[in-house]
């Protein structure tokens, strides 16, 4: 059995990213979230790609867990049960889109109109409207604290960081494969790109790669970051690069 020691959230600070493309332009910005544990002190920052500042607090006094890009709007999966929609020049569009949810959001994906927030607490995967409808609060069910969300088409791939799987579910919750990839090491972030996983484990500071069957390309695509506790993934880089997804999205005390 897995012991899961959780630092205070008071030093703790969670830093997740999305890449995201202005529509019909080459120029992209990192949007991340920093969270920096109870009160509110956390922020979302805009950055370029190449490193350089845009705005390291274009939305403030948030507790930001997760971060999904959609057009010209940015979703939050607040820690303490919220979600909330900014817009990527930071106005506040809704906050709360989504209220009354357990703590311990980990999670956000957008597909469509639709969006998929992990709650770490309660194991679930819930779907709202990019509206702020309730579609399913537990649409997935039965989960062992999961971290990371992905969504693939019809299909969402989930990080179980207790029992070290991804499992996938169709967008309309039912099972596919809940052991999709197992012997995982304390999977956290998990992204999609071109047709394979790619999977942020904590426990050993590795990047593994599989396709979507779950079959092995490669466990340790990128390894040596162990001790940096590399949480959450941020997104491949236009043109196939993984963007040092390590330190891209990570926890640091």
């Amino acid at each position: 059995m897995k012991t899961r020691i959780r630092l205070p959230l008071l030093i703790a600070v969670t830093i997740c990213a999305a890449l995201w493309a202005m529509p019909g332009t080459a120029h992209a910005q990192i949007f991340v979230a920093n969270f920096f544990g109870a009160g509110g002190t956390g922020a979302i920052g805009e950055y370029n790609l190449d490193g350089t500042t845009i705005n390291a607090s274009l939305v403030s006094e948030i507790s930001p867990y997760g971060i999904a890009v959609s057009g010209g709007d940015i979703f939050v999966a607040d820690y303490y049960g919220t979600i909330a929609e900014f817009t990527t020049t930071g106005g506040t569009v809704n906050d709360p889109l989504v209220s009354g949810l357990n703590s311990q959001l980990h999670g956000i994906a957008v597909s469509g109109g639709d969006l998929f927030v992990v709650n770490g607490g309660s194991g679930t995967i819930g779907e709202y409207t990019t509206s702020g409808g309730t579609v399913n609060a537990s649409l997935v069910s039965g989960l062992d604290f999961p971290e990371g969300i992905a969504v693939s088409g019809g299909d969402i791939f989930v990080a179980n960081s207790v029992n070290d799987t991804i499992g996938e579910y169709t967008t309309s919750g039912a099972t596919v494969n809940a052991s999709l990839v197992s012997g995982l090491n304390t999977p956290h972030g998990i992204t999609v790109y071109g047709g394979e996983l790619f999977v942020v484990n904590e426990g050993n500071g590795t990047i593994g790669e599989y396709n979507l069957d779950g079959t092995t390309v490669n466990a340790s695509l990128v390894s040596g970051h162990v001790g940096k506790r590399q949480k959450h993934f941020g997104s491949i880089r236009p043109g196939g690069r993984l963007r040092n997804a390590p330190d891209f999205c990570r926890n640091r005390t």
